[in-house]
């Protein structure tokens, strides 16, 4: 039997298999870069001369082998690292023609076009499914493909704000700096991605069973919903709306931003054993004794009370110096790092989790590293970010075998 940390043959899980990406922006490109980090041949179809919107936004730039800044963006290099990159023009009836037969050769589309576009080119799923009847197709939208607001263009910020995520997220209004607040990152579309990629593998281990493909209906506002179960759920069972709690916890006590001597720094105390511990760090002994906090319920409905009294022993030490201290006693807790202390972290950089690519221009990309760690079929980062159609004569000569004088026609048309 093979050892479980021996890899096989460099192989990736999914390297058997050849994925189509339609998408552009964030959702559906993060699942198909999840794919490509996992071994899966990824073809990103781009727009003739200006390709995925994401190519401009920027600053920041990717940088050449000058070290100038090239017109690719950070933001598209995040999110589209393993990919191949060709240019069709889809809305001609060459350019759909040669998406056909792409799509006959593939085992996954991944589209994020609004609902109809693609059925008015021929490249719907009824239409890609009669050639393939093993594809799976999965669609991305802001809403879904069913509703009374299907129609309606979608971004992150809308749903966040819509999808409840803003109602629980930042301060209380009465606090100073009160008010809804959004997440840092576009959380609805790495959600959407990331639950796009578990619907693709679910669908390909079913046809393994059934022989076929299928369609995925995935939508943003469901998924960014879908992230607020533990809130909904209490929601559900009392009938009580939640609120913004700020960077306290809802269910424990204390799990929440502190201030120190110097600084501030986060506790989170999981459970009644943890909390015993982190009032001996503190040198507490009164409030572990305490019956009014011994069990989490109290510690939840006397938190007006509890907390001050935490805050001023919190106040006497300096953040390193509590870390040392509560780490010392198993209390989990820990510095609020910027992204650059982020990537001087002993335990991140021991985990390898910035990967620099050369690109194809010669220059170099820092992406972060996958966090899916297979031990037999390790992810490998074997493509950096494309060009614009840097590989759109390769893949149409080796897998539709095209020759150069039809690529020619089709340059001098246009369709690429």
């Amino acid at each position: 039997m093979m050892s479980t940390t021996q890899p096989m043959q460099n192989m990736g899980a999914l390297s058997h298999l050849r994925v189509l990406d339609l998408s552009r922006v964030l959702a559906g490109p993060w699942a198909t870069q999840n794919l490509a980090d996992l071994g899966a041949e990824v073809i990103k179809v781009e727009r003739p001369g200006s390709g995925d919107d994401t190519r401009g936004w920027g600053p920041p730039w990717i940088r050449d082998d000058k070290g100038e800044y090239t017109h690719d963006s950070t933001y598209y290099a995040a999110a589209n690292r393993g990919k191949r990159s060709i240019t069709v023009d889809i809305a001609s009836a060459e350019g759909q023609k040669l998406i056909k037969e792409l799509a006959a050769i593939s085992d996954v589309v991944v589209e994020n076009y609004k609902i109809g576009d693609l059925k008015r080119y021929g490249l719907d799923y009824e239409a890609l499914s009669a050639v393939n009847p093993r594809l799976v197709y999965c669609s991305i939208t802001g809403y879904g493909q069913t509703g009374p607001s299907a129609h309606k263009p979608g971004y992150d910020f809308v749903f966040q704000a819509q999808g409840g995520l803003m109602s629980i997220t930042g301060e209380r209004d009465e606090v100073p700096g009160g008010g809804a607040q959004k997440v840092g990152i576009a959380i609805a579309d790495v959600i959407t991605g990331m639950y796009a990629s578990v619907a693709i593998l679910a669908a390909l281990n079913h046809r393994e069973v059934s022989g076929r493909g299928q369609y995925i209906d995935m939508a943003l506002l469901d998924c960014l919903v879908a992230l607020g179960g533990n809130q909904v759920t209490g929601y559900f069972s009392s009938g009580k709306v939640p609120f913004r709690y700020g960077n306290a916890h809802a269910s424990l006590v204390p799990y929440q931003v502190f201030q120190t001597a110097d600084g501030s720094m986060v506790v989170a105390v999981g459970n009644d054993a943890q909390w015993q511990k982190y009032c001996q760090a503190i040198e507490r002994p009164d409030l572990a004794s305490d019956e009014r906090w011994i069990k989490v319920t109290g510690r939840i409905t006397g938190r007006e009370v509890l907390i001050p009294e935490l805050e001023k022993t919190m106040r006497s030490r300096t953040s390193a110096s509590w870390i040392e201290k509560l780490e010392a006693f198993g209390v989990p807790c820990g510095p609020i790092n910027n992204y650059q202390q982020v990537f001087e972290d002993p335990q991140v950089t021991h985990r390898q989790l910035r990967v620099d690519m050369p690109t194809e221009d010669g220059g170099s990309v820092s992406t972060i590293a996958s966090p899916l760690r297979l031990m037999g079929t390790p992810v490998q980062y074997q493509r950096p970010p494309p060009k614009l159609g840097s590989s759109t004569e390769s893949v149409l000569k080796t897998l539709l075998n095209k020759t150069d004088d039809e690529l020619e026609a089709y340059r001098h048309a246009k369709v690429i």
